[in-house]
């Protein structure tokens, strides 16, 4: 990890993502009724919604809207029928970007991230040309200054995969991703708050970019993500000031 902050950038992205999810919870939402409409209403038995209420809550969703997404998930309440769909491409760099999407329309979809990554520097791959690169699992980020051994201890007591430390002190916890709630919830009891969690698509390889480089992928990155139909956008970049 040497040559640049896995915690300044880790934190860079969570505060651009936080910024725009307080601005809109159209996408919590859906995420939130597809969870439900997979896995049932009850979050106690549906990982992927309990997270996916976490993340609501996070940003101070309603109660109402919260309830609501899970009942059109449910059926009790007529909503709209989502399709999940991933879209895999190269950004700045050959850098990977992974894109998953939510949409009622894949036409549209399709449309606005091929146009996404034409006019910002990337380019629409193939099926599979990219995930390859990624691991899906649980990341959780711990602030430099963690006691690594604790931690170390209470998370492969709480069933972790690994525990890694980066050059600037942080800590990361990986897990499966079915694992990923209650191993965040038993290193909570034992006094290990995450700064930074969620099931993601980790990629095994970084990409460093930086100066203009880094700046033309931000911007792709923030436009996908602006992007109505999209729901995350991951990718092997470091973006380094």
């Amino acid at each position: 990890m040497a040559g640049h902050s896995k915690w300044a950038n880790i934190q860079h992205r969570k505060g651009r993502q936080d910024e725009k999810r307080s601005a809109s919870f159209s996408k919590i939402a859906k995420e939130i009724t597809v969870a439900a409409k997979m896995g049932g209403g009850d979050p106690s038995f549906n990982p992927r919604l309990r997270l996916a209420i976490d993340k609501g809550k996070g940003v101070n969703m309603p109660k109402d809207k919260i309830d609501n997404a899970i009942k059109k998930g449910t059926g009790e309440l007529e909503g709209v029928e989502y399709v999940e769909i991933r879209y895999e491409g190269y950004g700045i760099g050959g850098a990977a970007v992974i894109v998953d999407c939510l949409t009622d329309n894949k036409t549209r979809t399709v449309a606005d991230v091929r146009h996404a990554f034409n006019k910002y520097g990337g380019n629409l791959g193939t099926d599979g040309c990219v995930a390859f690169q990624f691991r899906h699992c649980g990341q959780m980020l711990f602030a430099p200054g963690t006691d690594e051994a604790a931690l170390m201890d209470a998370a492969i007591e709480a069933g972790a995969d690994d525990v890694l430390t980066n050059d600037d002190g942080s800590v990361e916890v990986i897990t499966a991703a079915s694992d990923y709630m209650t191993v965040r919830d038993a290193l909570a009891a034992a006094g290990f708050k995450a700064e930074f969690g969620d099931v993601t698509m980790k990629a095994e390889n970084e990409t460093q970019l930086t100066g203009d480089e880094a700046l033309r992928m931000q911007k792709l990155i923030d436009v996908l993500d602006s992007l109505d139909d999209v729901q995350e956008v991951y990718t092997s970049v470091v973006l380094d000031d």
